[in-house]
């Protein structure tokens, strides 16, 4: 099947129902999503399907054919998005494990809600992070949200 990842075009043999987060992580090599709970539970496997979070470990291979799909690799090349930076400025990860899926849900609300309130944020962000980084996570976006409004903000006279 033929599977469109981070704007390329790849082929995969693989059974149909193979969850697409075993198809990105052990036959394209593509290791930034994480596999955390198989259940789609806790989102450390979140990808974007179209511009839409997705837990990856539930989504069959054959249901991704057609689709656009996004993983952490794809969001920047340089790992400069405002969200990436955000993360680091803010100091959000301890353990970092359910980071690439966090940042991923991170991106998919900002690019619905360019100004979240502390409730979208609430509301979207539902992966788990077992380290309990919550109130970084909430200030990470903010600023990620006022960065990416400065950037397309016109510039003053």
């Amino acid at each position: 099947m033929k599977l469109n990842i981070n704007g390329r075009s790849r082929e995969v043999d693989v059974e149909a129902e193979m969850p697409l987060l075993w198809v990105l992580r052990d036959e394209l090599d593509l290791k930034g999503t994480k596999f955390g709970c198989g259940i789609a539970q806790c989102g450390a496997c979140t990808v974007h399907i179209n511009g839409e979070p997705v837990r990856s470990c539930s989504y069959p291979a054959s249901a991704a054919v057609a689709q656009k799909i996004t993983t952490i690799e794809g969001i920047s090349r340089d790992s400069k998005h405002p969200v990436q930076v955000a993360w680091v400025e803010h100091q959000v990860p301890q353990c970092g494990y359910c980071q690439s899926g966090q940042i991923m849900a991170a991106v998919a609300l900002l690019k619905k809600k360019p100004n979240p309130t502390d409730a979208d944020i609430d509301a979207a962000m539902t992966n788990i992070c077992r380290c309990g980084t919550y109130a970084r996570i909430r200030t990470a976006i903010h600023a990620a949200a006022k960065s990416a409004a400065g950037k397309t903000a016109a510039p003053k006279a």
